[in-house]
């Protein structure tokens, strides 16, 4: 199954509401940081894809329509390039909102760069590598946030790219996905408070299975 939506956008930056948005709009499954801790074997498949391995985008992918957040942003172009026919969705945030929001939830832990847990292993690669692992560090982690933002948007065919607040709700995402508009409001959800809460659940959940 070609995936049909791209997000290029970083995590903390409304992704979860708009890989539910996209679930109602018949996009999904959606790719999400979430799927990940469902399954094992992706921290392996995108530790080597940051190593420089020749990815298997469908083996990745196997089963979803679209992708959002980290990892996948992390290889918008790829994507882009992997499925010409996909549309790409540039999600943005005031970028001091997006600081905050990363040290409240994503990067408020620490990985150990000698870290052995799949997981942390591929964050480290796929995500902190990004900004030279000063994940707390506000003027690298703001410019590489816009320098990101830019890069997408010099890359990508206008035509192709939607640039997106999720604040927006639902009119200029189904305009340029060309499905009706539903009548029930956009998905908001993944706050910080909801983030800290579904976290400290899944580390519990790891744990014991260890």
């Amino acid at each position: 199954m070609p995936l049909s939506v791209i997000g290029a956008g970083f995590g903390r930056t409304g992704t979860m509401s708009l890989k539910l948005g996209l679930e109602q709009l018949g996009f999904g499954p959606c790719y999400h940081m979430t799927e990940v801790f469902k399954n094992p074997q992706a921290s392996r498949q995108w530790e080597a894809v940051a190593d420089g391995q020749p990815p298997d985008w469908e083996e990745v992918f196997a089963g979803y329509r679209s992708s959002v957040d980290w990892p996948g942003a992390s290889f918008y172009k790829q994507l882009a390039d992997a499925y010409p026919q996909a549309k790409v969705i540039l999600t943005l945030r005031d970028p001091d909102a997006w600081f905050e929001s990363t040290q409240a939830t994503i990067f408020a832990r620490h990985i150990p760069d000698d870290s052995q847990e799949p997981w942390e292993r591929m964050a480290l690669k796929v995500i902190a590598d990004l900004f030279d692992r000063q994940m707390n560090d506000r003027k690298k982690l703001i410019e590489v946030y816009q320098r990101h933002n830019e890069a997408v948007q010099r890359e990508i065919a206008p035509e192709r790219l939607l640039v997106y607040e999720v604040s927006q709700g639902w009119t200029p995402l189904c305009e340029f996905l060309e499905v009706p508009v539903p009548a029930e409001p956009m998905p908001r959800v993944n706050t910080t408070n909801e983030f800290q809460q579904e976290v400290a659940a899944m580390i519990a959940e790891r744990a014991s299975k260890r």
